[in-house]
């Protein structure tokens, strides 16, 4: 059976444990070849830095490689319908990972794919951002479970991930947001619901001084996503008060770490100078990408012979 990552919730606890683990050892050891001969197709509707070099490279490390298919080329949708897209592309390549606006776009290419296919960001969900994120605060702290981590800004797609992810590994969540921007009700019960089983506490406000206070992790992400370029002027009086900053950073625990997903806008969520405080590990997020993108493209595309790869 093939097996699609469209969320942070499709993973147990234990897998998230076992591809920080592998994603570990792999950066340790650096090229290996047991991708070789498969090919990711990277389906993108969106412009990336990140996503699309660290897909690629982890690919090439693996012996492995991708094939980039532009807006333009495909027309998600428009030249050509989703399911058309899928069913022919899983003739053609071993996984997809596919940046769209809609969430619903990955559900059809999962529906009608027989490759598995990765969710490289959705307007719901950025899970392969969020991994990579608890790798870098894995490798900082030594642990994840009974940590706090505190988000200051929009309710958005790696907030989601991140409630999600924090939900599964018993890290404490709070994020603050502005009325009208906060986490929807439906992803924060998603979120609770697997908070059961982990000790991990969700709790929002619309103070970012509440959400810092005494935070292990402060992250914050940009205040107008892609798509939202309408709102922008909107956005920024919505949210002039959730500037992530020196004093906003001060309320949290002296070992804090600062995390942003990039790209940054400075001086608007962030604060002039903050990616370059010591405190910051953004740069570390972006590396991060790659390593853990290489465990879960092994455990994907050779489910059964992941495990191994990291031994």
């Amino acid at each position: 059976m093939k097996r699609d990552l469209l969320s942070v919730s499709d993973l147990s606890r234990e897998e998230i444990e076992q591809l920080i683990e592998q994603a570990l050892a792999m950066k340790q050891k650096g090229t290996q070849s047991p991708l070789s001969g498969k090919t990711l197709a990277l389906l993108f509707e969106k412009p990336s830095l990140r996503t699309r070099i660290s897909f690629d490279l982890a690919m090439h490390q693996l012996g492995g490689h991708t094939i980039y298919l532009s807006p333009d080329e495909v027309g998600l949708g428009t030249r050509e319908a989703i399911p058309d897209v899928a069913r022919v592309l899983s003739r053609y390549v071993d996984g997809i990972a596919a940046r769209t606006f809609s969430h619903q776009t990955l559900l059809i290419l999962a529906e009608y794919s027989s490759a598995p296919v990765i969710n490289a960001l959705s307007d719901m969900e950025h899970p392969c951002q969020a991994l990579a994120d608890l790798l870098t605060i894995f490798e900082k702290k030594g642990r994840l479970a009974g940590l706090t981590l505190a988000f200051i800004g929009d309710g958005n797609n790696v907030a989601n991930s991140l409630l999600f992810a924090a939900s599964l590994t018993g890290m404490n969540f709070c994020v603050a947001s502005p009325p009208g921007y906060e986490i929807k009700k439906e992803i924060l019960a998603r979120g609770r619901e697997l908070a059961t089983g982990s000790g991990s506490k969700i709790q929002l406000t619309s103070e970012p001084g509440e959400a810092a206070r005494n935070a292990d992790i402060v992250y914050t992400d940009v205040w107008t996503s892609m798509g939202q370029e309408a709102e922008a002027e909107k956005r920024r009086l919505a949210f002039s008060g959730y500037q992530v900053n020196a004093k906003l950073l001060s309320i949290a625990k002296k070992d804090a770490l600062f995390m942003h997903p990039l790209p940054a806008h400075h001086g608007e969520e962030i604060s002039a100078q903050l990616l370059d405080s010591p405190q910051s590990v953004v740069l570390d997020q972006a590396e991060n990408r790659l390593h853990l993108q290489k465990a879960l493209l092994a455990k994907i595309l050779l489910p059964s012979d992941s495990e191994a790869l990291s031994k």
